[in-house]
C-alpha cells in the first residue's frame, strides 16, 4: 500500500462524508443500491474541508445504484463547483477510483504521468478522467470526471442522490436550505424535482 498523501476533491454524492465513509469502510450508503467493498485502507480521512472549484458540475448518465443521473465536473465552463476535499492516501484514491468503475480493488494506480501532466485518462468509461486541480498545503487536489470525448447525455438526477449533496453541502459548506437549492438549481440539467428542504 501506498501512504502518499492527496486531497481529493469530491463534487456529487461524495461532498457527504457519511457517503464517502463507504468507499473507505465498505457498506451501503443511505438512498443507495450498491454495497461497496471497502478500500484496503479504511482509515478515516486525515483531514476534510470545503473548497470551490473553478468550472462546474452537471448531471448526466443513468446510474444503477442511484437511479437518474450522476455529478460530473467540467474544468472549462465558467461557473462554480462546490466540493469536498477529503485528504486521503494513495492507496484508498486508488480503490476509490476502482470502486466507482465498478471494478475490484487491489491495485495502487500509477499517478506519475498525473502529477507531470496535471491530466491522465485511464480510459474512456465515464469517471476515468483524472485531474490536478489545485494544491492545498503544497498537496495536490485530484478528481476525476469523463474523458472528453465520451461525455454522457444530461440526465437529471433521482431526489436522494440530490439529498446526499445537500447533506454534504450542509455539512462542509454550512449551506442553508435556500443556498442549497440555488446551488443545485444552477447545475445543468435542471431538475423538475423538489429541492432539497422543500415539502
Amino acid at each position: 500500500m501506498n501512504d502518499e498523501l492527496v486531497w481529493y476533491a469530491a463534487y456529487g454524492s461524495n461532498l457527504s462524508a457519511e457517503r464517502f465513509s463507504h468507499y473507505l469502510e465498505g457498506g451501503r450508503p443511505r438512498d443507495a443500491q450498491r454495497v461497496h467493498e471497502g478500500s484496503r485502507d479504511c482509515a478515516p480521512p486525515r483531514d476534510v474541508r470545503p473548497i470551490e472549484l473553478p468550472g462546474s458540475v452537471f448531471f448526466a448518465w443513468e446510474s444503477p445504484t442511484w437511479g437518474g443521473g450522476v455529478a460530473f465536473y467540467d474544468p472549462e465552463v465558467v461557473g462554480r463547483a462546490l466540493a469536498t476535499a477529503y485528504l486521503i492516501t494513495h492507496t484508498q484514491f486508488s480503490d476509490l477510483v476502482a470502486q466507482e468503475m465498478h471494478r475490484t480493488v487491489g491495485d495502487d494506480l500509477d499517478l506519475e504521468p498525473l502529477w507531470q501532466h496535471r491530466v491522465h485518462e485511464l480510459g474512456m468509461d465515464r469517471y476515468e478522467r483524472l485531474l490536478v486541480v489545485d494544491e492545498l498545503d503544497d498537496l495536490p487536489i485530484v478528481t476525476f470526471t469523463c474523458p472528453v470525448d465520451h461525455r454522457p447525455p444530461l440526465n437529471p438526477p433521482s431526489q436522494g442522490y440530490l439529498d446526499t449533496i445537500a447533506r454534504g453541502l450542509r455539512e462542509t459548506h454550512h449551506l442553508d436550505d435556500a443556498a442549497i437549492a440555488a446551488y443545485l438549481a444552477s447545475l445543468a440539467p435542471k431538475n423538475p424535482q423538489r429541492a432539497p428542504g422543500e415539502d
